[in-house]
């Protein structure tokens, strides 16, 4: 069957079957995940990991990348649990001033043509000392409404993945589906034409940048609304964790070739990783080791079918 697949078409099905994979050994190990209540249990961390992936893909599509997301995410749920719930209005502005700190950071790469890999890997430190100064103990409690979101219980099928599946197609409707999208995916792809054609690279990065920060505060919310409280360190794994799902869902470091329907499945399998590992009785320790290796092999059979499509 296989052999009447073309290797486009192979490459663009393994981060599901990877998915699909990952959750028969699941569901081999613990058969009673097999249910309403073991897939909302295993699943319910994925959505602020898929929306800081969401986040990561927006940076990558320009060519850039983000090592503050973690820290960022961190940054958010300390506010959310704090000056969200104790102060709505300080909470709002300074949740929206975040977004806009995002968006000059997109600028001030573009303007003087600085790596985001720096830039970024400064802002971390920043979003962390913030956080400790907002929360400097763990602590903090979840706005009701927040809470109450995440833990919704639609019948017949699990929050998380209503979810999961809501963001990956508004996100590529948005971004693969429309002329807007087109635009700003041609920032990485074709930067030069789109400048000829009288596009403001300046203006599309910072669109893309202030994007980046916007799924990066829904991050930051949704998790503290599953975990009711927030530490400044809370979500620190996110960076690598973003940056892992984008690519393991299809996306790639240059050209603009990223994929939302693949980025959230990809951050779905990493946060499933966890599971996996944890039905074996082994070291937590050795999740990160896990999700590594899961990239790998997808990589790696990545580049066996792009050097078979090479050849034809």
């Amino acid at each position: 069957m296989t052999g009447r697949l073309s290797p486009r078409t192979l490459r663009n099905l393994l981060p599901p079957l990877s998915l699909a994979a990952l959750m028969i050994a699941i569901f081999y190990l613990q058969p009673r995940t097999m249910s309403y209540f073991g897939l909302n249990l295993l699943l319910n961390l994925a959505i602020p990991i898929a929306l800081a992936t969401i986040a990561q893909m927006f940076i990558l599509c320009v060519n850039e990348l983000d090592l503050s997301i973690g820290a960022f995410v961190s940054l958010v749920a300390c506010i959310t649990a704090t000056w969200l719930h104790d102060t709505p209005l300080l909470g709002v502005a300074a949740l929206t001033g975040l977004i806009a700190v995002y968006s000059a950071l997109g600028a001030l790469i573009h303007l003087r043509n600085l790596p985001s890999i720096v830039v970024t890997l400064g802002m971390s430190f920043v979003w962390l000392g913030l956080a400790v100064l907002v929360l400097p103990t763990p602590g903090g409690k979840a706005p009701e409404y927040i809470r109450a979101l995440m833990t919704l219980k639609p019948p017949m099928i699990p929050f998380p993945i209503i979810a999961s599946v809501a963001i990956a197609l508004l996100v590529h409707v948005a971004l693969m589906r429309s002329a807007w999208g087109t635009v700003l995916r041609g920032a990485g792809g074709n930067p030069r034409s789109l400048e000829r054609a009288g596009w403001s690279l300046l203006k599309i990065k910072m669109t893309m940048f202030a994007l980046a920060g916007f799924f990066g505060v829904l991050s930051g919310m949704a998790l503290v609304g599953l975990t009711t409280s927030a530490d400044a360190n809370i979500a620190l794994r996110y960076t690598l964790l973003s940056i892992a799902g984008v690519i393991l869902g299809g996306g790639e470091f240059v050209g603009g070739r990223v994929s939302p329907i693949g980025a959230v499945i990809g951050a779905v399998t990493l946060a499933l990783a966890g599971s996996f590992l944890s039905f074996l009785r082994l070291n937590p320790d050795w999740q990160i080791g896990a999700q590594g290796a899961i990239l790998i092999v997808v990589l790696a059979l990545r580049v066996v079918i792009s050097r078979v499509e090479a050849r034809r």
